[in-house]
């Protein structure tokens, strides 16, 4: 996060030294060229750049470095808001499909004892079956 906002404050000079880039055009490039696009959520850029749009409209003339960079430390809090509050949410979801991916392997393992207590022979899947089952499996293992 440090790194991206060294990266967006280095971006801030090279509006000073080009004259031609407007405010909003040259903050859709210094988020472009940061890592926001590879981030796992990436509707916070579209926010942000949204926000950007909306609140800084394309002007001919040259803004001022100091307030471009005061919008950028508020842009800067904006995103540390809303990354913690994914983060947080990335980590109950993740806890989430662990708990549901034990609650299914469970299962499984007592539909296996009841069928060896019983005796019970099952025929072969569907494909329909097997391609479910091959999904749950991957998708198990990926976690």
């Amino acid at each position: 996060m440090e790194a991206e906002v060294d990266k967006l404050e280095l971006m801030c000079c090279f509006l000073q030294a080009e004259p031609w880039v407007t405010s909003t055009s040259a903050l859709v490039v210094i988020l472009e060229e940061t890592e926001y696009h590879t981030h796992p959520h990436s509707h916070l850029q579209k926010m942000l750049e949204y926000e950007i749009k909306t609140d800084h409209p394309v002007t001919a003339g040259k803004k001022n470095p100091v307030t471009l960079l005061k919008e950028l430390s508020a842009i800067k809090s904006r995103y540390q808001t809303l990354h913690a509050r994914f983060k947080s949410i990335t980590t109950e979801q993740k806890e989430t499909k662990n708990r549901i991916c034990a609650t299914v392997n469970k299962t499984m393992t007592m539909i296996q004892e009841l069928q060896k207590q019983t005796d019970l022979e099952l025929s072969p899947l569907s494909k329909e079956e097997q391609t479910a089952a091959e999904q749950l499996k991957s998708f198990m293992s990926d976690l």
